[in-house]
């Protein structure tokens, strides 16, 4: 959700972003999807949106606000490798079109629209089963951040310690 780039987003597209990935988690609240946001991955880049369905399956999320940073990012492939299941989530007002197109590989990816009320999958993604042990170890990291958020967050001086994930 945060830029990646050498420039932020500009506070209208800062909000914009949390407003699509509270919708997003609202959509997946209601399905049994449980994410984090900002979740580091192993290869050094930072999902948007991590979770775990009722199955153990793992979804990335990548929002994307602004045209440009869609059709500029050239990184999201490297999201594939953590994820059974990759989406991206767009504000409703964001053409997606560009997402239809090859080099977007519409066969592995969904698309989800969303405000900060609510979200709908316009386009589904397909299952891309990760090997069992690479999903278990990705499960495991992300139960281990989520529990760390947790502690840091009703007790902030633990946060210098086991900070891994």
């Amino acid at each position: 959700m945060a830029s990646t780039s050498a420039f932020p987003l500009p506070i209208d597209d800062c909000r914009t972003a949390r407003n699509v990935a509270r919708g997003i988690q609202r959509l997946f609240a209601r399905n049994g999807i449980w994410c984090l946001s900002e979740m580091p991955l192993r290869n050094g880049r930072r999902a948007d949106l991590m979770g775990v369905d009722a199955k153990g399956r793992v979804i990335i999320v990548e929002i994307k606000v602004q045209r440009g940073d869609l059709l500029g990012d050239g990184k999201w492939p490297d999201y594939l490798d953590f994820c059974d299941r990759f989406y991206w989530g767009l504000p409703p007002e964001l053409d997606r079109s560009p997402l239809d197109g090859d080099g977007y590989r519409p066969d592995c990816c969904g698309v989800i629209v969303a405000d900060g009320y609510d979200a709908e999958i316009v386009r589904p993604a397909p299952l891309h089963a990760l090997a069992a042990a690479r999903r278990k170890v990705e499960v495991e990291r992300l139960a281990r951040a989520a529990l760390r958020r947790l502690t840091v967050g009703t007790d902030p001086e633990c946060a210098p310690w086991g900070n891994e994930a």
